[in-house]
């Protein structure tokens, strides 16, 4: 889908949709049920790959980021998604800390998708992503965000086809070529627990950044 096409989960285009409203029950609409239990949390909630439709999660509120991401991402193999965050790369008043896993980076479709995001403008790709090792040289293992200081994202989920699942049928699983790995995906909106990751995702950037 292109960024100029409108949809509920993806606005990027649209000036008027941001985070700073958000709520986790604008994400209800992507689970299987269409709507959370009347004991659900208020600040956490955890998507399944396969039951809950984790790809239209993800493009909802990536593109609604307007003010700054913060984002580790072991496995970054998304088309979309990563159409979305060069879109918003372009944008200087959006501040962005990508950090990706050096080995994995190195895969056919992963390198293809990078070396494209460079050849659309090396400049804004080397200010805000970063290719490297964990402090301890270790692989970048993290899957998660800070959108806007206002939603958080960690799991197992990698941007990929199957670590996200693909809906073949329209909202549903299932389907010729369906894909899903047994992945969670959590959104939260604890004050406290998006400081502490924001803080978390810095860091690791910096020590990655700083293996040069």
């Amino acid at each position: 889908m292109a960024n100029s096409e409108i949809s509920p989960s993806n606005v990027v285009s649209d000036l008027t949709q941001t985070l700073q409203r958000f709520d986790l029950l604008d994400l209800q609409q992507y689970t299987q049920e269409k709507s959370y239990s009347s004991t659900a949390s208020k600040d956490f909630h955890l998507f399944y790959v396969g039951r809950d439709d984790v790809h239209e999660i993800l493009k909802h509120i990536q593109s609604r980021v307007s003010v700054s991401l913060y984002l580790n991402m072991f496995g970054f193999d998304d088309d979309e998604l990563n159409d979305i965050l060069m879109t918003q790369a372009l944008d200087p008043s959006v501040t962005m800390l990508i950090t990706l896993d050096r080995s994995q980076a190195g895969g056919v479709h992963e390198k293809k998708l990078l070396d494209s995001d460079i050849a659309k403008n090396p400049t804004r790709f080397n200010t805000y992503f970063v290719i490297g090792q964990s402090a301890t040289h270790q692989i970048s293992h993290t899957k998660g965000f800070v959108a806007d200081g206002k939603v958080g994202g960690e799991g197992s989920t990698n941007w990929s086809t199957s670590g996200e699942g693909t809906f073949v049928l329209k909202g549903r699983p299932g389907g010729p070529g369906y894909k899903a790995q047994n992945n969670t995906q959590s959104i939260f909106t604890d004050p406290d627990t998006i400081v502490r990751f924001q803080t978390e995702l810095i860091a690791e950037h910096m020590a990655a950044k700083h293996q040069g």
